[in-house]
């Protein structure tokens, strides 16, 4: 069947003005968040303010659509090929899905792929193709790249030149069947082709391989024809369909008669009667993004099992990488932030400070004053070394007996007992008392020689200053008694 020109003239109305490409919806850039920055509200104004702006537009943007979903009624969308298989196959028989099980496949299903934005289990996929199954691959600049090389499915450019366009734009070429003629008769036509005659492409990409069959082909104007379609069998068994061009099949294509013939029979060939029997599978339709799990054949033991979580785990970084964070995770990430923002900004709006005092105000403690009051604070405080305060207080010792006694205070310990012995102020257990008192204290000097910390129990102390007073207490006394 060819183009006529009412369908030609429908289609220029259609299609968007100037060259389409490949009949997809021009993706945004990624759009980055901008810094954060000074403002006149404070911290918690511009960052509780931002968090809000934010949740508002993540409630009312509406999600974005990419091309070739089976749920887009408009001109990129591909709701009317899954209505064509349906009517095909019947409704049972269509699915399409968002995560692609492996192990529901069966060898009697088909598979189509249109334009993966995630890599291609291969391994999976290949087992699926050699028990059997069908795949068809529809991509253009998907990620189908690294599946297709394992059988040795190159991409290359389209030709420059193609024999014959729509509406002589060079970036919308017409393909046709790849057919040979022997004595007047047509041979070798694929059953996706079998009633096409034309195929109106979109910016298309054609395909080379040394061994599969050409299925579809743009001829060319002074440089080769360009394949645009390949098919082979697989072990034997399994069939494999790769094209670079899934525009093909979108809604706006799906007006010419070429196009519209080869989504029927592509829909029935995927689980068509095979060589080895009948198949009567289901055929599982899968765009875009989707994800992939399972195993086929099924279970395939605890290792294959922590591979797959690493690759799903792999899949959803990189589907965040490249698409952003899921709507539903951006919500519940940005409701989580205000909500801390709330509670820091509330905390700090209602804390309680204390009155702050300038420092020329505030008065000078006394560990920091001079004289009495300064040295007694030092000597007094917890940090303080204890053979500073045992010094202090043979040094007070020694003070006292010259102040009571006349004698020489910078005497040593057994010089300075001698001499208070000679007063006769204290008696024998006096004395005794007075010699083990100044030899205790004398351990300060030696530890500050040394530079060595001296630890002593508070109690200690205290109880070293309770016999210093006993001490000048009964010299007192006996100084009076005798005078």
């Amino acid at each position: 069947m060819g183009i006529t020109l009412h369908n030609t003239v429908r289609v220029s109305q259609r299609l968007p003005p100037g060259p389409c490409r490949r009949g997809r919806r021009t993706r945004p850039a990624r759009r980055e968040s901008p810094a954060p920055g000074p403002a006149a509200g404070g911290p918690f104004g511009i960052f509780g303010g931002s968090l809000a702006l934010a949740l508002a537009l993540l409630l009312v943007a509406p999600p974005l659509r990419a091309a070739f979903e089976v749920s887009d009624l408009e001109w990129q969308g591909t709701s009317e090929f899954f209505e064509i298989a349906r009517t095909e196959l019947g409704r049972t028989r269509v699915e399409v899905v968002a995560t692609l099980d492996y192990g529901r496949l069966e060898p009697a299903d088909g598979l189509l792929v249109l334009h993966p934005d995630v890599d291609l289990d291969g391994d999976e996929l290949g087992a699926f193709l050699a028990a059997g199954g069908r795949v068809a691959v529809l991509d253009d600049l998907g990620k189908a790249t690294s599946f297709l090389s394992r059988y040795r499915i190159q991409r290359v450019q389209a030709p420059l030149r193609p024999a014959s366009t729509l509406r002589q734009n060079a970036n919308l070429p017409i393909a046709v069947p790849a057919v040979q003629e022997v004595a007047g008769q047509e041979q070798n036509r694929h059953p996706t082709v079998r009633d096409v005659d034309r195929l109106v492409t979109n910016h298309p990409t054609a395909l080379t391989h040394p061994d599969l069959t050409p299925v579809l082909e743009i001829p060319a104007l002074g440089e080769p024809a360009g394949t645009l379609a390949v098919t082979g069998v697989i072990a034997k068994r399994g069939r494999l369909f790769a094209m670079g061009d899934p525009s093909v099949v979108i809604n706006l294509m799906l007006r010419y008669p070429g196009n519209r013939s080869f989504a029927k029979h592509l829909a029935r060939y995927l689980v068509d009667r095979d060589d080895w029997g009948e198949r009567g599978g289901k055929l599982y339709i899968v765009a875009n993004v989707f994800r992939q799990r399972g195993h086929f054949g099924g279970d395939a033991g605890p290792m294959r099992q922590v591979r797959d979580a690493l690759a799903g785990l792999r899949e959803a970084l990189g589907a965040a990488h490249d698409e952003g964070l899921p709507r539903t995770a951006a919500l519940a990430l940005a409701a989580v932030a205000l909500a801390f923002a709330l509670v820091w900004g509330l905390e700090h709006a209602l804390r309680l400070y204390r009155r702050y005092v300038p420092r020329y105000a505030l008065g000078m403690p006394l560990v920091g004053q001079g004289g009495v009051a300064g040295r007694a604070a030092v000597l007094a405080a917890p940090g303080t070394d204890r053979a500073l305060v045992l010094g202090e207080m043979r040094s007070a010792v020694a003070e006292a007996l010259a102040e009571r006694l006349a004698v020489d205070p910078r005497a040593h310990t057994h010089r300075l007992v001698e001499l208070v012995a000679a007063h006769g102020v204290l008696g024998e257990a006096g004395i005794r008392s007075l010699r083990g008192l100044l030899s205790e204290l004398d351990r300060a000097h030696a530890a500050l020689a040394a530079n060595q910390r001296l630890s002593m129990p508070e109690r200690r102390v205290v109880a070293l200053h309770q016999k210093m007073m006993e001490i000048l207490a009964e010299i007192d006394q006996r100084k009076g008694t005798i005078g």
